[in-house]
């Protein structure tokens, strides 16, 4: 394979990945090549004559939009996709390989952690480690071994935990943690991380980074599928672009002039003039308030998630709610929504002045209110469902005559909204699973859009998602807000924020600390006001 490169000259080249620095010494082996792999699912070529190619010791990011292969192509080299479901090659430590199923690709070395972890909730980080992969003794688990290992295992990971706590008690960061430990009690070679800080917060995100240049040092290959350019500039040594099913190029890092910038225009086939598109606000009048919002922690009562917190939103207007992981965004805005979350102890909310009540999803709804979660998969699909069913499941009430749903109406404003949206499906009879991470955002937009809401709440609308249906996803955000309608974002990413927004409040242990307009937004004055209790005053 000769994939192509860019080889622009850098001021600051680097070694290839696995070369001796300063020594003068080639680059590393070849480890892994994929040759000519082309899969097929019904009436989709997902991959399509793909080539891969990944030296020993290197962190490789694969890179792409929305349904252009990357999990796919993943999920062909761990056995997922077992051998003989595609045509191609995959060559692994010089030898031929044919993964009949994952624990095969495993036994060889090669461990993938998918986006969606495969942890058990209810079960110890010790079991979760060694789930199907037990240390025995005569027959029995020997759990005291098990335990032994796993703390050497934490440790080399930087997993600072109790070892018989429970997953379900831990953070998101700790659980991708026990993923990449439990690839490591598989005497990992090659370990493949799909996605690995989409839902991390920036600290959480920056260790794992570091863990990977770490085993890097340690000799272990890793290859990294991300949306986030600017993690996969920082990390990476090589970067392959797909689209559309096919290798475009392999970017080696070394040779420099490897930006953003280059990366998108690879990944989307056209320069993006910017990240957002051109938008000018027209705001209107307050239309929407929150008064003293307080609610307590489902479980924990000491606990308030949301205290005394107030803020407004006005028609045209695009609101921003920024802090870290684990400050009260989510829990304000699922309270809100018909007290979807936590125990509501007080508080009052205003629509074009007059006081309403949602004390349900329902009155939520019908007041013109409309949520979209963060988790597309657990909250805001039903991953049975095909398209046309899911578009219309928010109000069925519109397309129901006499009693039953009127099925020709139903594809009818399917197909609306997949053409509208520009949502890439065949049909609309297609299941949401089939789609890609941003068709799937796009059909939940399309669900709450579809009951003509007044005020949309986003949380984190393109977590996971590329950045050509970022640009996309953005577009339809402010075109709702040019409608008249009011919108809440609530987003991880600073930039994301800033760039979008037309006001950004921000949050800390379930307290709005501050009010910040357009002009005044950077990361350095958002994040100096999340993470301080003491409010500012507002503009």
């Amino acid at each position: 394979m000769n994939p192509a490169k860019d080889t622009s000259p850098g001021e600051d080249p680097r070694p290839a990945a696995g070369a001796d620095r300063g020594t003068g010494a080639g680059p590393a082996p070849v480890l892994l090549e994929m040759r000519s792999i082309t899969k097929t699912f019904p009436g989709v070529t997902a991959l399509a004559d793909v080539n891969l190619a990944v030296r020993t010791g290197e962190i490789h990011a694969i890179c792409g939009e929305n349904g252009a292969g990357k999990s796919t192509l993943m999920k062909v080299l761990s056995g997922v996709h077992p051998h003989g479901t595609y045509s191609g090659e995959i060559v692994y430590r010089g030898e031929e390989v044919a993964f009949g199923d994952i624990r095969a690709s495993e036994n060889a070395g090669i461990v993938i952690i998918h986006q969606e972890l495969a942890l058990v909730p209810g079960m110890s980080i010790t079991e979760n480690v060694f789930l199907g992969n037990e240390p025995r003794r005569g027959g029995a688990i020997d759990w005291k071994r098990a335990r032994q290992r796993v703390l050497e295992l934490m440790e080399q990971v930087g997993l600072k935990e109790d070892p018989d706590a429970f997953v379900s008690d831990i953070g998101v960061g700790k659980q991708q943690l026990v993923e990449i430990a439990k690839a490591f009690a598989k005497d990992v070679k090659l370990l493949i991380l799909d996605e690995p800080t989409a839902a991390l917060n920036e600290t959480d995100s920056r260790h794992l980074l570091d863990l990977l240049r770490e085993f890097k040092r340690q000799g272990i290959t890793s290859i990294m599928i991300s949306h986030k350019l600017n993690e996969i500039a920082a990390v990476a040594d090589s970067i392959t672009i797909l689209r559309d099913g096919r290798t475009i190029e392999t970017l080696d890092v070394q040779d420099g002039g490897v930006d953003e910038d280059r990366i998108v225009r690879g990944m989307v086939g056209r320069e993006l003039s910017g990240r957002f598109p051109d938008h000018e606000s027209a705001i209107g009048e307050v239309f929407f308030e929150v008064r003293d919002w307080t609610v307590r922690h489902p479980v924990s009562a000491e606990r308030l998630v949301c205290r005394n917190s107030g803020f407004t939103v006005r028609r045209g207007e695009i609101v921003g709610f920024a802090g870290l992981m684990g400050a009260g965004r989510t829990e304000l805005a699922m309270s809100l929504f018909g007290r979807s979350y936590g125990v509501w102890e007080g508080g009052h909310v205003f629509k074009d002045g007059k006081e309403i009540q949602v004390k349900t999803v329902a009155d939520a709804i019908k007041h013109g209110m409309a949520y979209v979660s963060e988790d597309r998969k657990a909250i805001g699909l039903n991953l049975l469902d095909d398209i046309k069913s899911s578009v219309v499941a928010a109000k069925l009430s519109k397309i129901v005559r006499r009693g039953v749903i009127d099925k020709v109406r139903e594809r009818k404003v399917a197909d609306e909204y997949r053409q509208s949206l520009r949502i890439k499906t065949p049909t609309v009879d297609e299941g949401v699973t089939k789609l890609s991470g941003g068709n799937q955002q796009k059909v939940v937009l399309a669900k709450w859009m579809f009951t003509d809401p007044d005020l949309l709440i986003l949380d984190e609308p393109t977590r996971g998602i590329d950045v050509g249906a970022k640009y996309e996803i953005y577009g339809i955000i402010q075109r709702l807000a040019d409608q008249g309608k009011g919108v809440i974002v609530i987003s991880s990413e600073l930039p994301e924020l800033i760039g979008l927004c037309d006001r950004i409040y921000t949050v800390f242990e379930g307290t709005i600390t501050g009010e910040v307009p357009r002009g005044e937004a950077d990361p350095e004055v958002l994040m100096k006001q999340m993470t301080s209790t003491k409010k500012t005053a507002t503009p």
